[in-house]
């Protein structure tokens, strides 16, 4: 029963480390899409070229989860498709934060580029931009470092708890059933143990 506990512990603190780390980085990345509108707000600002804001407003769609042109409507495909076009339209969100964290790292770097881009706003210069991209970085980076501990820590409750015959539920299980053949199912100690239930939920 020690290890079991111990393995249970373990699993329990793992997993607090993960929810804090996650919770963590759900906070950071929450406002990246609006301050991603001001910094794009700011580049039309500085008067750069018309390539430069195509090429950054593509970098800030996929940051933002949007689309070029809109999607099509069930309506509209069935239309296309009556006159005979194909109609194919492949997911453009890259919102995983693995896509973001890269998109915003491409747009850190072509606005370095831009010699007219230079706000005032201390937060959305280049700098600044750079400063928030290491945060966003190393919070995601405590997540995947938290998940190695936490899978392994599941990995040694799940042995304990669950191996067939040997695992904590299996055991109780077979416990339950030798009192209830020594004493009956009607005895006090059978009836002071025969509302616990064992599952093998993971």
């Amino acid at each position: 029963m020690g290890t079991a506990k111990t393995a249970i512990t373990d699993f329990n603190a793992a997993e607090a480390v993960w929810k804090t780390a996650v919770k963590a980085r759900e906070l950071a990345f929450e406002p990246l899409s609006k301050f991603i509108t001001r910094v794009n707000n700011a580049l039309k600002a500085s008067g750069s070229s018309s390539l430069i804001d195509d090429t950054a407003m593509t970098l800030i769609r996929k940051l933002q989860g949007r689309r070029a042109t809109p999607k099509m409507t069930d309506e509209e495909k069935k239309a296309a498709e009556a006159d005979g076009k194909s109609v194919n339209e492949s997911s453009s969100s890259q919102m995983s934060y693995d896509n973001r964290l890269d998109n915003f790292d491409k747009l850190i770097k072509l606005l370095a580029t831009v010699t007219e881009y230079a706000p005032n706003e201390p937060e959305l210069s280049v700098d600044g931009l750079t400063t928030l991209y290491n945060d966003l970085i190393s919070k995601n980076h405590d997540v995947i470092t938290a998940e190695v501990p936490l899978t392994n820590a599941r990995i040694a409750r799940n042995n304990v708890l669950y191996t067939p015959l040997t695992g904590i539920i299996d055991i109780s299980v077979d416990v339950k059933s030798y009192v209830k053949s020594v004493f009956g199912a009607t005895s006090p100690q059978y009836k002071s143990i025969s509302g616990l239930t064992f599952t093998s939920s993971k």
